[in-house]
């Protein structure tokens, strides 16, 4: 089953330059890893996704621990800000490593608050308005998709099939 998850990921500032920094283009992983921010399982995790050694990254506070823990490669993400679906990912590898967070968006000390990151294996940038997903059967119109919401079976079918989302991406089955 692959589970659906929406997140807001591009509303301030703050999150539009990590949104450059690690989904508009790849990141070259290994360089973490020289750099002392990645352990060897999760090098080795990445490396396994993504054999060229480079992926698109974003990742999810400490107070999500519970639902990333769910969370598994072929799980798709839709990404929002500005009342629209913003991106569409498919997850390739996903861990908890603080220092690896802290190396991609590179904070200010005191507002690293990413303990949960996962790599893409597909992502297409989209421009989904929110009323699209609100014309599907389970959703309310308004509903503005406030905070890291992993979906029910039911929705996150809803979506996938709504949307077209299967059509674009490679979701493992």
């Amino acid at each position: 089953m692959t589970r659906v998850v929406i997140q807001p990921s591009y509303g301030k500032a703050e999150t539009r330059r990590h949104w450059a920094d690690t989904l508009d283009r790849g990141v070259p992983f290994p360089e973490a890893r020289r750099a002392g921010a990645l352990d060897a399982e999760h090098l080795a995790g990445l490396t396994a996704a993504h054999p060229g050694g480079t992926a698109r990254f974003w990742g999810a506070t400490a107070r999500h621990d519970r639902t990333m823990e769910h969370i598994d490669a072929g799980d798709v993400f839709l990404l929002t800000g500005q009342k629209h679906v913003r991106g569409i990912g498919v997850v390739g590898h996903g861990f908890r490593d603080h220092a690896f967070a802290r190396w991609l968006w590179t904070p200010r000390p005191q507002d690293c608050l990413w303990s949960n990151v996962y790599s893409f294996t597909d992502f297409h940038p989209t421009w989904i308005p929110y009323e699209e997903i609100w014309a599907l059967p389970g959703f309310n119109p308004g509903d503005n998709f406030m905070g890291l919401r992993l979906l029910n079976e039911e929705k996150g079918n809803t979506i996938l099939t709504g949307l077209d989302v299967l059509a674009e991406l490679k979701v493992p089955t």
